[in-house]
């Protein structure tokens, strides 16, 4: 007879029947699978459902079957949790591994914060009375990543090295870098995607994403400047980007939907939405265990919704495991904004951080995004964290 246990969590807790994330863990000796937490629990989502879907190393498999069944699913694992479970598939969560979650099929970055936005304005074009660039309040800007470079929290991030060029410098030099940030972000995981040709619609998005994670966008400021005109961020973004291990589904935060901030001038027809929806998600910025900022998600502009309109639009197609993140997510005020060129204003307001004043990354830094928001029943659900150590170049000379 299969043995079976009881779990209950705390009425308090940010992991409750309200969220019930996925994501895939290992125990020691074993493979890879797809679990969900519960409190401080990991569940194997195989053996509580009976579903080899779930008895693989990532979530594409599951998440290519589409909005009704992740309804049912959601609602399935809901209904065993309220009873007895199979022991052995509860583990604590410290006595096991969190791995990537998906596979990453393709990466976007967007750059949908109006804050984050007119504040780099304001640093890189000084006396400009206009900050936002003229396309800005008409689309969705982003850029292209690589996919390959995204990590599962806790994974150390190599200094990065590049050609980089001061305002002072004769020549470009080569090194690494000097000016290391983070970008505290949101990333939307598509669950189902389009065709080639084709495209979705921003009221239909939300059947296409999947969930939700924590996305830090380490950037290396100095080979970014360098490099990014015309074309826009490529070595100064692809060396890292680290996630959450937990992926909020989209189900889950139905409570912190909330309206986008106004948008004018009035957006195309295909970005137009009945009510767009933002999401009422609090960050915070640790670094060295310190919290230095707290973003708040509600203060975007742009939509999740929006930004896969507008990625889709040309017929570009999407895919299962298809990644599109926020873009450095900042408020009005300075404890709020999200990228430490912001908080530190380009290097020249030092932030104090445990009696040190500081201003971009040094090695042995360790920086964890964590969030919060809204769930059912006035409850909060949590995210997890993403957690990154800087560890010191393995460049090669030039």
């Amino acid at each position: 007879m299969t043995s079976t246990i009881q779990l209950t969590v705390p009425a308090d807790s940010l992991f409750g029947l309200a969220n019930l994330p996925y994501g895939v863990y290992s125990a020691p000796g074993q493979l890879p699978r797809v679990a969900i937490r519960y409190g401080d629990h990991v569940i194997d989502l195989a053996m509580l459902l009976d579903d080899d879907v779930f008895d693989r190393p990532s979530l594409n498999a599951f998440m290519a079957q589409d909005h009704t069944r992740w309804v049912e699913v959601r609602t399935a694992i809901a209904e065993r949790l309220r009873g007895p479970v199979p022991a052995a598939a509860v583990h604590d969560l410290g006595a096991v591994t969190l791995h990537l979650p998906f596979e990453v099929a393709d990466y976007v970055d967007f750059y949908a914060s109006e804050h984050h936005a007119a504040n780099l304005g304001r640093l890189f074009r000084p006396g400009n009375p206009e900050p936002l660039m003229p396309n800005w309040k008409h689309l969705p800007v982003g850029y292209h990543g690589r996919a390959g470079s995204v990590v599962v929290s806790g994974t150390d991030i190599v200094r990065p090295s590049g050609q980089r060029k001061g305002p002072d410098d004769p020549a470009p030099v080569f090194g690494p870098s000097t000016r290391l940030d983070i970008e505290a972000e949101l990333g939307f995981v598509v669950g189902t995607g389009n065709a080639m040709g084709e495209s979705i619609g921003a009221e239909d998005a939300e059947r296409h994403i999947f969930g939700v994670v924590l996305f830090n966008d380490w950037s290396a400021r100095d080979i970014q400047a360098w490099e990014y005109v015309p074309l826009g961020p490529n070595l100064g973004k692809s060396f890292a980007s680290t996630i959450s291990p937990w992926v909020v589904p989209l189900l889950a935060l139905d409570a912190a939907r909330v309206p986008v901030p106004p948008q004018e001038p009035p957006v195309l027809p295909y970005l137009r939405m009945a009510r767009p929806w933002g999401l009422d998600v609090d960050l915070a910025v640790e670094w060295n265990g310190q919290v230095v900022s707290r973003p708040p998600y509600a203060a975007m502009y742009w939509s999740p919704a929006q930004m896969l309109a507008h990625q889709t639009v040309n017929g570009a197609p999407s895919r299962t495991g298809d990644l599109f993140a926020s873009g450095t997510v900042s408020g009005p005020e300075k404890e709020q904004r999200g990228a430490f060129i912001e908080l530190t204003w380009g290097g020249k307001e030092p932030v104090t951080v445990n009696g040190h004043q500081r201003t971009f990354l040094e090695d042995g830094d360790e920086i964890v995004l964590t969030a919060t928001a809204p769930g059912a029943d006035g409850i909060r659900i949590g995210f997890g964290e993403a957690r990154g150590r800087i560890v010191s170049s393995k460049r090669r000379e030039a």
